[in-house]
């Protein structure tokens, strides 16, 4: 991909900030973020189709609101890391980028409010987070599991617009599904730091890969996935239903993800150079979505379809991503 010399931004309201904007948004990463509020819609009686809809695009979106306005505080290492971004190349400015995600984050924000005022709170919690994650991405310790307890936060605004009351989160078998989220994508986060090593180095972003290098990380994330498989079993061990057809979904996606996330843990102790890092990381989110998937068919069999519609449209989408070596 060519990179951009002009570094004067587009105006806001063209078709090209549009383009530059959803590049900016990860398109290929926003099923992570629809997968964990379908986690935790899964876990509400009953939700209309208008209220599905809404709060799975609210779910969807969020992610890409989210990683372009961390963005706006990381053009230092990006610029080296990820030269093809638009924020990167000047194409957008950081002020056009933060406004925009401000505004979108609150649609999202707005859709679960809808359903709890409690979400409001959470949301706001949730949008700071975001604001103030590069102060923790500098520190090796910080990182990951500080991205990963926004991400716990969409799952549990998801569950809690259906009316829910905060102290339902800590019940079972919703906690252990809001542990999945949590180890999972702190796994994500901290094998996504692999592709960004020589670049958070220049610019004394001291994620762990930095400080301990590649094999200790390596480690440290076959704990985070062993977690997220375990505390995923651990939700699936209740039964909800006796339905034979989400049985043999759930476990089909279960296996599915455990066997992609061996392959993925593999394929991280065997990274030696950021370029070849894609190839763990991936798997990485494919395991993700999968593990999420497999609670989510057993508690909403009739979702069975959409779920595998979901899985189809990431695969294809991650297929044809701008960067295959950026994830």
């Amino acid at each position: 991909m060519s990179i951009r010399t002009d570094t004067s931004p587009v105006t806001i309201l063209s078709l090209d900030f549009v383009q530059a904007y959803v590049i900016t948004m990860r398109p290929y990463l926003m099923f992570v973020s629809g997968i964990t509020g379908l986690a935790g819609m899964a876990f509400l009686p009953s939700i209309s189709a208008q209220g599905f809809i809404l709060r799975f695009a609210a779910s969807f979106l969020s992610y890409g609101f989210g990683q372009a306005l961390t963005d706006c505080f990381q053009v230092d290492t990006d610029t080296l890391s990820s030269p093809y971004r638009p924020l990167t190349q000047g194409i957008i400015s950081r002020v056009q980028t933060f406004l925009v995600s401000a505004v979108g984050l609150a649609f999202c924000i707005g859709v679960f409010t809808s359903g709890n005022s409690l979400n409001l709170l959470l949301g706001a919690a949730a949008g700071s987070g975001l604001a103030t994650y590069t102060f923790f991405k500098r520190r090796w310790w910080g990182g990951p599991w500080y991205n990963a307890w926004i991400v716990v936060v969409l799952c549990s605004m998801a569950f809690l617009s259906g009316g829910r009351s905060f102290a339902e989160l800590f019940t079972t078998p919703i906690a252990w599904t809001l542990g999945a989220v949590f180890f999972g994508y702190a796994n994500f986060v901290l094998s996504g730091y692999f592709k960004d090593i020589e670049a958070d180095r220049a610019t004394n972003y001291r994620t762990l890969p930095v400080v301990a290098g590649r094999r200790i990380s390596a480690y440290v994330s076959d704990l985070f996935a062993f977690l997220s498989i375990t505390c995923a079993m651990s939700a699936l061990s209740e039964r909800v239903t006796s339905s034979l057809v989400a049985d043999l979904a759930s476990m089909v996606f279960l296996v599915s993800a455990i066997g992609v996330s061996m392959a993925a843990q593999l394929q991280l102790h065997q990274v030696t150079s950021d370029s070849d890092a894609h190839r763990a990381i991936s798997p990485v989110v494919h395991s993700y979505i999968l593990l999420l998937s497999s609670i989510i068919s057993l508690r909403k069999p009739e979702w069975i379809g959409f779920l595998l519609l979901f899985y189809c449209a990431f695969s294809v989408v991650m297929k044809v991503r701008p960067a295959k070596n950026q994830i």
